[in-house]
């Protein structure tokens, strides 16, 4: 039997903050990702002289998109209806999962270790976003 002194006090956390704090940890994580790639060699020549993966508007345009979605799912899990939610929560953590583990799996270069190791991690927390979505308790 626990002793009083020993028992630590628990609540339950609302899936909204929950599911609203993993966005935050994919989007930290995405940042880290890029921020890192910076140090790999001739990253910042490519850079400059527009001969990276990013090389036209439109590439541009379709990354920004990818990399919005988690950001500002982090506020829109907070904020909208729970049925809604539910259903973007599992269909944008599905493609980012999905998404994560083919830039994961087309990194496997000595230089880009650690992009593979952060595309794994982005994968599991997006795997466990739809996962809690996914069985979201009913009333």
């Amino acid at each position: 039997m626990e002793n009083k002194k020993t028992q630590f006090e628990d609540f339950k956390i609302n899936i909204k903050l929950i599911l609203s704090a993993l966005w935050a940890s994919v989007m930290f994580l995405y940042i880290y990702g890029d921020y890192f790639e910076l140090y790999v060699p001739q990253k910042i020549e490519s850079l400059l002289n527009g001969q990276n993966l990013l090389n036209t508007p439109y590439k541009l345009f379709f990354a920004t998109i990818i990399l919005i979605l988690p950001s500002l799912m982090i506020f829109l899990s907070l904020i909208m209806k729970p049925k809604w939610n539910r259903v973007l929560n599992i269909s944008i953590g599905i493609f980012l999962t999905l998404f994560t583990l083919l830039v994961g799996a087309s990194s496997f270069t000595e230089w880009r270790i650690f992009y593979v190791m952060l595309a794994f991690l982005e994968s599991i927390i997006t795997s466990i976003i739809v996962w809690k979505a996914w069985h979201w308790t009913k009333k």
